[in-house]
């Protein structure tokens, strides 16, 4: 399945009744509160002696692709095209893979800003 696939299957399920603002806004909250529960699971797994229910976060995460795939839609982006940018950002940015020292050095430019 593709990532446009996905969000048109999810977009089924989008309240009709909210406006193009309200989709934003519902998205990134939405974004916000499903990361927010996806924590709180490993946080309780770290910290408090639970089991990492992954059954739990796996559900969290579809949660937070849900809300990710509204934001696009909401922003008239396919979901591809997050997908694609993203990519491209982190190769320019690691262009040969994860490097801590080109982490660190990018850290220090942002820092100057």
């Amino acid at each position: 399945m593709t990532g446009n696939e996905y969000q048109a299957q999810a977009m089924r399920t989008l309240n009709p009744a909210l406006s193009q603002k309200d989709m934003l806004i519902n998205g990134v909250m939405g974004l916000c509160g499903e990361a927010g529960e996806a924590i709180d699971l490993v946080k309780k797994h770290l910290s408090q002696g639970h089991p990492l229910d992954r059954a739990a976060l796996v559900k969290e995460l579809g949660d937070v692709a849900w809300y990710l795939a509204e934001t696009a839609y909401a922003l008239e982006v396919p979901l591809d095209h997050v997908l694609e940018e993203n990519l491209r950002k982190l190769r320019e940015r690691y262009p040969e893979g994860f490097s801590a020292d080109r982490s660190l050095r990018r850290e220090e430019t942002e820092a100057d800003v």
